[in-house]
């Protein structure tokens, strides 16, 4: 690598790593990653273990990692998402080595126009950004995924010994950080084992390790995955394309942005093909295609026919191969300046989603810190009513909350009912007799409303959730008390 290719490369990884780091703790914790420190990590291993393995439904990588790291730092925003943070950044030159190893063809100099252009895609996309400020396994899954698809190239290239281990260990790697791995995986293991059968013996590790996941697979269940049956796989396949033009949150932005940005990747794309591709970028086109193209269709088969755990963001991973494949369309070595100028565009679009995410509230996660901060301790005749999942980041903030057993009845001087918008029709009745009024509030995007009186009145749990404000699914009730 010449010094301006690693001049460029540095400074690539230097933009994704401040636009990271900079703001890892701006957000609060929200929903999931809440969930994991409040109900997963404890002190031991081995009961750590055991709430993972009834309440996940991820492999066990990402948790082993961040165990120790919670141990040694704490559960506060940074010290929970800087794994996260640290595989985002690291994807940059992974996303570079995979572009060129695309474009370039053996014997020909060099080019680093779709390595530079992937790497810039990556640094700078909203979806990747998103999911490296997330506690959860997604960035780190987006890494392994990259580079098991470099280790793929590289052995396609030479499918020499150390070629081949070193793809089957960072497969094993991803598979082992989330179960989508295995969509990406399979065109690839397929396509090493008809290229040579020296790929046989290396590739028996990702098998094992799949074989070694499969009762931690039955054991856990599919625990809390209702949510993806109960939203329409139409929407979701339109969330796709949209997740990665606008990223996670840029529905709210409205669909003349993402139309706008999918322009110019078109443009990008149309003129690349219109100007041709050498028979290198055709066959790297082809190959990311092929990844991507399974990465996607595979769990959609799945999905219509029963198995449906399609969520957008389990095909998180596949962006990278769609990354590298514009990379390469786009920046191909006949589109000149133009190719250039139209991947810079998209790049700077995507910057500044991003940078949007940082500057306003609406496109960030649910501040549930703000909330709690507002409703304080309280006392000890309280019960909260939130959406679901919004118990984690309560229980997190108030501690010490619980869940109010199913059935149960509870004495309460004070209701507060916390939730998203479409609030439910009468949302700001009192929840029962003697209950009234007392304050609505309404902190960046999220709305609390109290309930109080002066004299406790009995409620039940399931008169607190039928009252909850929100129109969302299976509402929460929190009393205080050990989460356990």
């Amino acid at each position: 690598m010449g010094a301006r290719a690693c001049l460029l490369l540095v400074g690539l990884t230097a933009l994704a790593a401040a636009l990271r780091l900079s703001t890892l703790g701006l957000q609060s914790l929200w929903y999931d990653e809440a969930y994991t420190p409040v109900h997963v990590f404890h002190a031991s291993i081995a009961a750590t273990w055991h709430s993972y393995v009834h309440s996940e439904n991820t492999p066990p990588l990402w948790y082993a990692l961040q165990w120790p790291i919670v141990r040694l730092f704490g559960t506060g925003a940074v010290a929970m998402r800087m794994l996260s943070a640290l595989a985002g950044i690291a994807t940059v030159p992974v996303a570079w080595a995979v572009g060129a190893q695309l474009q370039d063809a053996p014997g020909r100099p060099a080019s680093r126009r779709a390595a530079a252009v992937a790497a810039a895609l990556v640094a700078t996309n909203p979806l990747f950004f998103w999911y490296s400020q997330e506690a959860r396994a997604y960035a780190l899954f987006v890494l392994l995924a990259g580079v098991t698809l470099l280790c793929f190239l590289r052995a396609l290239r030479d499918p020499s010994g150390a070629r081949l281990w070193q793809f089957a260990l960072a497969a094993a790697l991803a598979l082992a950080t989330h179960y989508f791995a295995l969509f990406l995986l399979a065109p690839m293991v397929l396509w090493l084992v008809v290229r040579t059968r020296r790929a046989l013996v290396p590739l028996l590790l990702p098998v094992l390790v799949g074989v070694a996941l499969m009762p931690l697979v039955l054991a856990q269940g599919g625990h809390g995955t209702q949510w993806i049956g109960e939203w329409a796989l139409a929407s979701r396949l339109e969330a796709i394309p949209q997740y990665y033009l606008t990223g996670y949150s840029g529905a709210a932005l409205g669909h003349g942005i993402e139309l706008l940005v999918a322009l110019v990747a078109l443009a990008g794309v149309l003129y690349g093909l219109w100007r041709g591709l050498t028979r290198a970028e055709e066959r790297g086109a082809l190959i990311a295609l092929v990844v991507l193209a399974c990465g996607v269709l595979i769990p959609l088969a799945l999905a219509l026919a029963g198995a449906d755990y399609l969520a957008p963001r389990n095909l998180v991973a596949a962006m990278v191969p769609l990354s590298a494949l514009l990379a390469v369309v786009i920046a191909a070595r006949r589109t000149g300046t133009v190719g250039l100028v139209l991947a810079g565009a998209m790049a700077v679009a995507f910057l500044a989603l991003s940078v949007d995410v940082d500057l306003s509230p609406r496109l960030q996660r649910g501040n549930w810190h703000a909330v709690a901060a507002a409703l304080g301790r309280g006392s000890r005749s309280r019960a909260i009513v939130t959406v679901e999942l919004g118990a984690a980041p309560l229980e997190l903030y108030l501690a010490p909350l619980a869940n109010l057993a199913h059935s149960a009845r509870v004495s309460v001087n004070e209701v507060v009912e916390t939730g998203y918008a479409p609030l439910r029709a009468g949302a700001g009745a009192p929840p029962a007799p003697g209950l009234r009024a007392a304050a609505r509030d309404e902190i960046d995007g999220l709305y609390v409303y109290r309930f109080t009186s002066a004299n406790p009145v009995r409620i039940s749990e399931q008169a607190l959730r039928e009252s909850a404000i929100t129109q969302a699914l299976h509402p929460e009730v929190l009393v205080p008390g050990s989460s356990g």
